[in-house]
C-alpha cells in the first residue's frame, strides 16, 4: 500500500435513495483517502438497468455533496479512468468475460433463477443461497482447455465461474483482521454473466477497480465473503487485488441491516425533515 498511490472508491448503486448506513461506510471510505493525501473515486454501479433510474443517481450525488462528501473523480467531474457509470462500461465487462472464456475458467449454466436474478446485486450475508451444487459443471477439477458454447450473446444460457474445491482463500481485511474462506465450501460456482446478457456484480466490481487503479476497497461486513470470490478473479484475469477495508453494519432497532427500504432513515427524507448534516455527523458519523 505505502509504495502505491492511494486510491479508494464510493461505489453505490442508484436503485433506490441512500440511507444512513451507506453513509457511515462512504465516510470511513473518505477518512482513509484523506488520511493517506489519496485520491476519492465515486463511481456509479447502475448496471442494473431494470431498477437502477437516473433520478436515483442525481439524488445520490446531490445527498453526498449535501453531507459533506468531496471526490475527485467522479461522473459529475470526469477523471482519467471514465467513465465512472458502469451503464456505458460494458466494453470492459466483455473483455473480460472473454479473457475468463478462452482460459476456461467460466462455463454455461441453465439454472437456477434466483441465483441469477440476483447476479447483478452485491450478495449481502443475508442474502447467501446455498452453495451451487455443480448441475452444469463440466467433469474434471482443472479449467476447461477449450471454451465452450454457447456464445455470449445466446439466450437462456448463464455462465458461472468454476472455482477450485478445497482451495483456501486468505486475506488479512483492515476492519476485521485475518479472514479465511475455503472455496467450495464457503460459497461454490457463481454467475459473472446473465442470460439477458449483462455482467454480474461480482466481475463488474473487479474489472472496474482494477480498472481505476482502486488500491483499497472500503464497504459493509456482509460482503466479507464477496472478496474471497473476487480474489478469485482478480488472479483469473491478472489484475492485482486491491486491499480491503471491510466495515460494521448500521441496523435499526430490531438489528437488522438497513436496506433502501428503510425510507425514513434515507438521507432524501431526512434532508426533507430538516435534520442538518451535522446532527447527521454527531449521531452516524462522528465515530466511524
Amino acid at each position: 500500500m505505502s509504495s502505491v498511490p492511494y486510491r479508494g472508491r464510493l461505489a453505490p448503486s442508484p436503485t433506490g435513495y441512500l440511507h444512513v448506513g451507506h453513509a457511515r461506510t462512504f465516510w470511513k471510505a473518505q477518512q482513509r483517502a484523506e488520511l493517506a493525501g489519496g485520491v476519492l473515486v465515486l463511481r456509479s454501479d447502475d448496471i442494473d438497468a431494470v431498477r437502477a433510474k437516473m433520478s436515483f443517481a442525481e439524488a445520490m450525488i446531490e445527498d453526498l455533496h449535501w453531507l459533506g462528501f468531496r471526490w475527485q473523480e467522479g461522473p459529475d467531474c470526469g477523471g482519467p479512468f471514465g467513465p465512472y457509470e458502469q451503464s456505458r462500461r460494458r466494453a470492459f465487462y466483455e473483455e473480460a468475460f472473454q479473457k475468463l472464456q478462452a482460459a476456461g475458467w467460466v462455463y454455461p449454466c441453465r439454472c437456477t433463477r434466483k441465483d441469477v436474478l440476483r447476479a447483478l446485486q452485491a450478495p449481502h450475508a443475508t442474502d447467501e443461497g446455498p452453495i451451487y451444487p455443480g448441475t452444469c459443471r463440466p467433469a474434471g477439477t482443472q479449467p476447461i482447455s477449450q471454451p465452450v458454447t454457447p456464445p455470449l450473446n445466446a439466450t437462456k444460457w448463464n455462465w458461472r465461474f468454476r472455482v477450485p474445491d478445497g482451495e483456501v482463500l486468505e486475506f488479512v481485511d483492515g476492519g476485521f483482521g485475518p479472514q479465511r474462506f475455503v472455496a467450495g465450501q464457503d460459497f461454490g460456482d457463481f454467475v459473472i454473466w446473465r442470460h439477458d446478457d449483462l455482467p454480474s456484480y461480482q466481475l463488474s466490481v473487479v474489472v472496474d477497480d482494477a480498472a481505476m487503479r482502486i488500491s483499497e476497497v472500503v464497504r459493509g461486513a456482509d460482503l466479507l465473503l464477496s472478496t474471497a470470490r473476487q480474489l478469485l478473479l482478480y488472479r483469473a484475469l491478472g489484475y492485482p487485488p486491491p486491499a480491503f477495508y471491510h466495515c460494521p453494519l448500521v441496523t435499526d432497532d430490531a438489528g437488522v441491516r438497513l436496506a433502501k427500504r428503510h425510507d425514513s432513515l434515507s438521507l432524501r427524507t431526512l434532508r426533507e425533515q430538516g435534520v442538518t448534516p451535522e446532527s447527521l455527523h454527531e449521531k452516524f458519523l462522528s465515530d466511524s
